[in-house]
């Protein structure tokens, strides 16, 4: 058996007790957990301090002395200290303890030589050290641990149980001692070479006990690219498999329904862009292996019609097609909009779509049913009621799932299901997504980008005003209406809470009722605790133009598409994460007028939140944005719960390597081009890790 497969409780030093502890607390199950729980930081151990250079900094030194003599001083109501007085050639300090006081007085030795490390405090003209870390001088120079000392990864459960940094890193040189630091290579030869990579056992041993600053480096540097590395080499791997095992359904022809509509009956003349990411589809589409493409669009780019080209493309090779939709909102906005552009009284074609959510009423559900599986039925629209079992598709050949980060792996895959050979699969985004995270989340995905907007439009005016500017915004806003606008007031929170002072919507569409007055201003309110029906009715009103102003909280990030709106006022600013504002702000720009967004915010702003207002204020450019986003917050809370799994990376970290990343991508796009099933004699160690990180996959793991 391989060393690094023991239980970790047999580590001498860790038993079971322990053993249960790091299994619940870090994830550590076996020898080989332990040895990659990586470190988050170093101190660095290099120098040695003389009592007379001390400093009543706070800061953490280490010294070399003795102690000379140790005792109790009473401290009242019962309790106690031990102070112990340690010398140097230079002068004495005192250390001093709390806690554990018997156990430290009897195995401390007097007059001989000790290493301590700690902070140093002054009290007087005598400096002291709490609680310091101890070692005899022997055994520390005789130590594996290095002058850069690791700070590992800790909860506050483990340091109750006296799993302190010192014992995570006494285990780690009791498993390096055990192991006797030999792990085997994983990258071959010719790559060590290429890159300058230190060997894996170097790089092991140099980031949990680094000899100095540059070996340390060269350790994280390998480990890095090794983990991105295999990342990718799964993600490409997976890509190829799905084209090669996966065979997809053959839309071969590209039929009168497509090319009626792209000759005689498009709205408006596709961009450059879009015309690209059509024909980057079709040679999916009519490539005998099942389509997998990312769509990648800012808010308004014409993602939806790409969308609805590809669907006749389906209804033209004799198969049905469906949209996912992750809201109700949405999925009835998509409906219209392909309705109208199918209207065959003005499109001269023959296409039947319907639409199937939560409300859809029962018998029309049923008419639905039958049409889907007798045939009749071409496109459907719908949201998470797509996945109920009852809905059967005569034949499936192509599923468009919009805001794809939306919708966990398990639900997608129950659109796989619906046909016996899994259809083309199109994923939307109008989020636009950093090019680290889309090489990692979806680098089995092929990618498409909408990069251009459509002719015509003007770029969105978008300023910062504090609320002392509020009279001013107000007198813009009426000067607006009285052009024929319609105007967005965003807020974040529906009820007042008494720990943020933020404004609050009801609040606000008080304060608006009183400063826009009927009979010359009219508001919708819409919000998340409305019922369904009602916040329809609200937004249809903003919709027909029968209001002027709407007051809403973010429940109208997706959603409406209205073209006569050109102003879009996000209260308390501050709180919105940067794709949230950008999302808000493309809400207005759809029509030919010149369109504002203005952030709203008080004066107390934090460092981050004056970030992503000059963010805004500068570029309307999402891809841009969404790079600062994600040096903001990191990769998790960008993809939110349905994907943070995905980046559970264990050294690497995609906003500060993603050179790495791309280094690791090339790399294992050049192996896998030259040599796809890894069987050439330099990559047998390769493949028997790679073989290893990939068990217990199966067919449906192939979805992204």
């Amino acid at each position: 058996m391989n060393l690094l497969e023991t239980p970790i409780e047999y580590l001498k030093g860790v038993g079971p007790q322990r053993g249960d502890l790091l299994r619940k607390e870090l994830g550590i199950h076996k020898y080989a957990d332990l040895l990659n729980l990586f470190p988050n930081r170093y101190i660095d151990r290099t120098r040695y301090y003389k009592i007379n250079e001390l400093q009543n900094s706070n800061s953490e030194v280490q010294i070399v002395g003795k102690i000379i003599n140790i005792k109790t001083v009473e401290q009242g109501k019962g309790r106690s200290r031990l102070v112990a007085t340690f010398v140097d050639d230079t002068g004495q300090m005192e250390l001093v303890w709390f806690q554990g006081q018997k156990w430290i007085r009897e195995s401390i030795k007097i007059n001989i030589p000790y290493v301590i490390f700690g902070k140093v405090t002054q009290f007087g003209a005598t400096y002291n050290m709490a609680h310091p870390e101890m070692e005899f001088l022997d055994e520390h120079k005789a130590s594996l641990r290095s002058a850069m000392q690791p700070v590992y990864p800790s909860t506050e459960k483990l340091g109750n149980k006296g799993i302190s940094n010192k014992v995570i890193n006494k285990m780690m040189q009791q498993l390096f001692g055990e192991t006797q630091a030999m792990f085997s290579e994983n990258l071959p030869n010719y790559l060590l070479d290429e890159l300058k990579l230190i060997p894996k056992n170097a790089a092991l041993f140099n980031i949990h006990f680094p000899k100095s600053q540059d070996l340390l480096a060269k350790a994280q540097f390998r480990l890095k690219f090794e983990e991105l590395f295999f990342i990718q080499l799964q993600l490409i791997t997976k890509n190829l498999i799905r084209k090669h095992k996966i065979k997809g359904l053959p839309f071969e022809r590209v039929g009168e329904n497509f090319t009626d509509f792209y000759n005689n009956h498009l709205p408006f003349d596709l961009t450059n862009a879009q015309k690209r990411v059509l024909k980057e589809i079709r040679n999916d589409l009519g490539s005998n292996a099942q389509m997998n493409r990312l769509l990648q669009g800012d808010v308004g780019s014409g993602k939806t019609i790409v969308a609805l080209m590809c669907m006749l493309l389906a209804k033209d090779n004799g198969f049905q097609s469906c949209l996912m939709a992750p809201t109700e909102i949405l999925a009835n906005q998509h409906f219209n909009g392909l309705s109208e552009l199918l209207n065959p009284e003005t499109s001269g074609l023959n296409i039947t779509i319907k639409i199937l959510t939560g409300s859809t009423k029962t018998a029309e559900r049923k008419i639905i049913h039958e049409a889907l599986e007798n045939g009749t039925l071409d496109i459907l629209i719908g949201t998470h009621a797509l996945l109920e079992d009852k809905v059967q598709f005569q034949n499936l050949g192509l599923a468009i799932i919009d805001e794809q980060h939306r919708f966990g792996v398990e639900q997608r895959s129950k659109l796989w299901k619906k046909n016996d050979v899994p259809p083309h699969v199109l994923v939307m985004t109008a989020t636009p997504i950093p090019r680290t995270l889309a090489m990692s989340l979806y680098g089995d995905l092929d990618i498409s980008v909408i990069d251009e907007l459509p002719p015509g439009r003007k770029p969105i005016q978008t300023v910062h005003r504090y609320d002392s500017n509020r009279l001013k915004v107000w007198k813009f806003i009426k000067d607006e209406i009285a052009k024929g606008r319609q105007i967005y007031i965003v807020y974040p929170l529906i009820q007042e809470s008494e720990k943020m002072d933020y404004k609050d919507l009801m609040d606000g569409y008080e304060s608006i009722s009183r400063d826009f007055p009927l009979p010359h201003y009219s508001i919708s309110i819409v919000h998340g605790k409305m019922k369904p029906a009602d916040k329809d009715e609200e937004m249809c009103r903003f919709a027909e133009g029968k209001t002027n102003i709407m007051v809403a909280t973010t429940v109208i990030e997706v959603g409406v598409n209205v073209p006569n709106a050109s102003v879009m006022i996000i209260e308390s600013a501050e709180r919105f994460g940067l794709s949230q504002l950008h999302q808000l702000r493309g809400r207005v720009g759809r029509g030919a007028e010149q369109s504002y967004c203005i952030l709203m915010t008080s004066h107390k702003l934090s460092n981050d939140s004056k970030i992503r207002m000059e963010t805004m204020v500068r570029t309307n450019d999402g891809f841009e944005i969404s790079e600062v986003d994600l040096k903001l917050r990191g990769p998790g809370d960008i993809m939110g719960k349905q994907q943070s799994g995905v980046l559970n990376l264990q050294i690497a970290d995609l906003v500060k390597d993603k050179d790495i990343l791309q280094l690791a991508r090339h790399h294992a796009i050049k192996l896998l081009k030259d040599d796809a099933p890894m069987e050439k004699p330099e990559h047998a160690k390769l493949r028997e890790a790679f073989i290893e990180l990939s068990k217990k996959k199966t067919i449906w793991n192939y979805i992204s």
